[in-house]
């Protein structure tokens, strides 16, 4: 989401943390009781979906998924950065483009905080003031030095964005007018207070609000949408270990035009006395969370389709056989796959005995799979694991993200 700073500094200009009022939806009504059905719905989909992927099957799916995530976090933010070439700045391979490698050490950037996430660096610190700062900083620390400063819309001089320090300026965003910069630190201790650490279904249904009332504070110059979606996502872990094989940041990045009405119809105020209690309008803060988490139950479903192991597997035996017919991959590579894919973690010795044509044979089909990214390992003698490169998702996984020449 694009931010547009002000040139004017103000220091504090004494507002009270009602101003951000509600936090929640008011329960015992028929909004917060679908909120609760659907935050159970999800909680269900999401384990079964989790559940039912062998442990090291997980692994290579958070990879793409990972890279997925960030490619719609960029492109909401305008950045259209293709799987594809994240997938070469991963490799170091950039290209020779200065605006188009700023874009994948951007993507680069957002796919190491992620994974710092996932590995639970954040775990219990989602909403806390220091880890949010953290998540900007890691971000931040990444970027080239093209991505370090901000446009001011009224002219004069760029401004540097400091990597985890909180804004001192004033800014605007749309046509919401964030609150001075002396009350930022005030408000995020009392947004970390209201969305601390509860039980797992209150914690989903407040995941939208969460996220509304972090972009309304806007505490950073700059990067704020990509933290409220890294700390949404570091949420959903906490709620419930989603493996992350799943994102929200697909359903967002689809329906983005929706997004934003929401997140802009959540900035206004309280229409009557029928609008909750607060300052602001608690039944548009009803309605992000219905499509929040609407779009989070969509997202597992969607991949819950995309791996169901039959369709998966014709998929990836036709993708097997056109290489194969073009010489590009060796005969019975798909049976190795196959093992991969639905035994786990495969020892190398046993590719012989699936093969079956000698010890010489095996090493050309691991060797041409593991070029290719389709199997991978941690080292030279390690089990083999299956992959999900991002060149190869079209045939194996269609519809996760746009073709290479395709955008939508």
């Amino acid at each position: 989401m694009a931010k547009e700073p002000d040139i004017q500094a103000v220091a504090d200009r004494g507002e009270g943390i009602g101003a951000m009022q509600p936090m929640k939806i008011g329960e015992g009504g028929s909004r917060y009781r679908e909120a609760v059905d659907l935050a159970l719905e999800l909680t269900a989909k999401s384990a079964a979906f989790r559940s039912s992927l062998p442990p090291a099957m997980r692994m290579g799916l958070a990879d793409l998924v990972r890279a997925m995530n960030c490619y719609y976090s960029n492109l909401i933010e305008g950045h259209d950065t293709h799987p594809v070439d994240i997938e070469r700045a991963l490799k170091n391979d950039f290209s020779a483009d200065p605006a188009k490698r700023d874009l994948q050490l951007e993507a680069t950037a957002h796919i190491a905080v992620q994974g710092w996430i996932d590995g639970g660096g954040l775990e219990g610190r989602a909403t806390s003031v220091e880890g949010l700062r953290e998540v900007h900083r890691r971000f931040c620390e990444h970027l080239p030095e093209s991505m370090l400063w901000i446009e001011p819309v009224d002219g004069g001089e760029r401004v540097p964005v400091e990597p985890g320090a909180l804004r001192t300026r004033d800014v605007r965003v749309g046509q919401h007018i964030a609150i001075s910069p002396g009350a930022v630190p005030r408000f995020l201790e009392h947004f970390a207070w209201a969305y601390q650490k509860r039980g797992a279904t209150d914690a989903i249904v407040l995941l939208a609000a969460a996220h509304h009332r972090f972009a309304w504070i806007h505490p950073f110059l700059d990067g704020n949408g990509r933290v409220a979606r890294l700390m949404s996502h570091a949420m959903l872990l906490d709620a419930f270990d989603t493996g992350g094989v799943w994102s929200i940041a697909r359903g967002l990045g689809r329906n983005v035009q929706a997004y934003k009405r929401h997140l802009a119809a959540c900035d206004l105020a309280r229409r009557n006395d029928l609008d909750g209690r607060g300052t602001l309008s608690e039944e548009e803060l009803a309605s992000f969370t219905t499509f929040f988490l609407k779009t989070c139950i969509d997202q597992v479903d969607f991949m819950a389709g995309l791996v169901e192991p039959e369709q998966l597997r014709s998929r990836i035996r036709r993708w097997a056989a056109e290489e194969t017919d073009r010489g590009r991959l060796p005969a019975k590579a798909i049976q190795v796959i196959d093992a991969a894919l639905y035994r786990g973690e495969l020892p190398r010795g046993e590719v012989e005995s699936i093969v079956g044509t000698g010890e010489r044979q095996a090493r050309r089909v691991t060797s041409a799979l593991t070029s290719l990214g389709v199997l991978t390992a941690d080292s030279s003698r390690a089990p083999l694991q299956i992959a999900f490169p991002a060149k190869l998702a079209g045939n194996w996984m269609p519809g996760l993200f746009p073709d290479a020449g395709s955008r939508r």
